[in-house]
């Protein structure tokens, strides 16, 4: 597990993603705005860059209640890394973990300006993923499949 509680390195870029489940095994995501200079359209998790000097917890616990309103309980595990440049030509490290969260899964609170619409991802949703979807989404599709794992 990447420790939660350092500061990773400030040479690479760092982003965290949450992978929240819900009672019945589903993992959320949300569909990034058509207007984001980073993979527009496509499904993403609850995920964010790290600031300096903050921990990846911190970003993490950051990352959710600003793109969800919910409030960061527990990593429940570490998902691994993900290297990957972007349609920007920067470099990114993400590390997401399955995580349990505080507050209403019933009623996220997106930042519209950034987020189109929210869903619900179980294994039979799993191909909805990669629908006319960038490279970007195989990861993101095999990072949903490792978190639906047993």
């Amino acid at each position: 597990m990447y420790e939660l509680d350092a500061v990773p390195d400030a040479e690479q870029v760092w982003c965290v993603g949450a992978v929240v489940l819900d009672a019945q095994g589903r993992v959320f995501l949300q569909r990034r705005g058509p207007d984001r200079s980073l993979f527009p359209g496509c499904w993403d998790l609850v995920a964010g860059h790290v600031e300096p000097g903050e921990t990846l917890r911190e970003a993490l616990a950051r990352e959710i209640t600003e793109e969800t309103g919910w409030t960061l309980q527990r990593v429940v595990r570490d998902l691994g890394v993900v290297v990957y440049t972007g349609d920007d030509g920067v470099q990114r490290h993400e590390v997401s973990y399955v995580v349990e969260v505080g507050g209403d899964l019933t009623d996220p609170k997106l930042e519209w300006d950034k987020h189109t619409e929210y869903a619900w991802f179980g294994r039979a949703e799993l191909p909805r993923i990669l629908q006319n979807s960038p490279p970007f989404d195989q990861l993101l599709h095999d990072t949903v499949a490792r978190a639906l794992r047993p």
